[in-house]
């Protein structure tokens, strides 16, 4: 007589651990929560907790921390909540009265489960790319939770008798692709920002400069860029600059087009054509790259910010200013 196969002991505990798992990681997403929307401030050692303060802060405060106006530790505890519903909810139905229902419902969680862990894992080491290479810093609470989400991966894969191999490859990268397309999304905004702090980013310069002419300045000035325009003007500021210099017209186009004509301008390149060409002005100023700026005796060297020409000259006008660089 054929001896029974024993069933081994990771499928007879396997949703019991993801059941745990899950338990804990609500519990720790919870609490991020809770402290983020009251406007506390995480404890993430010992040392965190006697100094009053908290190293993983700057990281929950960062915009990757927010979604959708939401702190992501908000969908990062529904994910959890729903996995560990998932892998407990077939043991709330009474085995021997709903057979065919508790068998059908264990199949249905088991793909739900893979779905799941596999998004949470493809979507925590997007996070962790982000803490290591944009943020650059540590944050146990985020560390943790892709390890929980990792585990989670493992258990569901290794935890259940996956008869149809085909059927977990094709579900496995079918989530793990919209998730991948989801996050790259839902980061772009902040990865490729248009505006900070209500000021439009001006993209790179990559067509080549008209010979002699240069690039047409096509950015609007409001009255701040007028106004500190006008006032460079007045206590002799002088831009230096070249048609073909790509920093230079970025300069230009932090000013807009109204405010740049106000500027005392003076052309380096020698075969320009917009601008009379004046190199031996460069040359007398002792300008060796470009844009550069004589403010007070000194040169300010490069392209800057219409913020730091505005506390070099003195300026105390507006300064709303509607652009800035990278």
């Amino acid at each position: 007589m054929p001896r029974k196969r024993s069933t081994p002991w990771i499928h007879q505990w396997s949703r019991f651990i993801i059941g745990a798992i899950a338990t804990v990681g609500l519990i720790l997403t919870t609490y991020l929560t809770i402290t983020k929307l009251a406007g506390g401030e995480v404890v993430c050692s010992a040392a965190d907790f006697a100094a009053g303060a908290s190293g993983c802060t700057s990281v929950l405060d960062s915009p990757y921390a927010i979604v959708f106006g939401l702190p992501l530790s908000l969908f990062g505890a529904l994910a959890y909540l729903s996995m560990g519903t998932a892998a407990l909810i077939p043991y709330a139905i009474n085995a021997d009265k709903n057979v065919k229902f508790r068998k059908s419902l264990e199949t249905w969680t088991w793909l739900f489960l893979l779905i799941g862990a596999t998004s949470m894992a493809v979507f925590s080491s997007y996070l962790m790319y982000l803490l290591a290479v944009k943020l650059q810093t540590t944050c146990y609470y985020c560390i943790g939770s892709a390890l929980f989400s990792y585990s989670l991966l493992g258990l569901t894969l290794f935890g259940h008798d996956w008869e149809d191999v085909g059927q977990l490859v094709l579900m496995g990268a079918i989530a793990a692709l919209v998730t991948i397309i989801a996050t790259l999304g839902i980061y772009a905004p902040i990865n490729n920002p248009t505006t900070v702090n209500g000021q439009e980013i001006l993209p790179n310069i990559t067509e080549s400069p008209e010979p002699g002419r240069g690039w047409e300045i096509t950015t609007t000035s409001s009255a701040a860029e007028i106004a500190l325009a006008k006032h460079l003007t007045e206590v002799g500021v002088v831009m230096y600059g070249t048609y073909w210099c790509p920093f230079c017209h970025q300069q230009k186009l932090l000013f807009g087009k109204e405010a740049a004509a106000e500027l005392t301008y003076v052309e380096c390149a020698e075969d320009a054509l917009r601008h009379p060409p004046e190199p031996a002005k460069c040359d007398a100023a002792g300008v060796d790259s470009y844009p550069a700026w004589a403010i007070g005796g000194q040169l300010l060297k490069g392209r800057v910010s219409l913020e730091q020409l505005a506390a070099a000259s003195g300026y105390e006008g507006p300064q709303d200013f509607k652009y800035r660089v990278p």
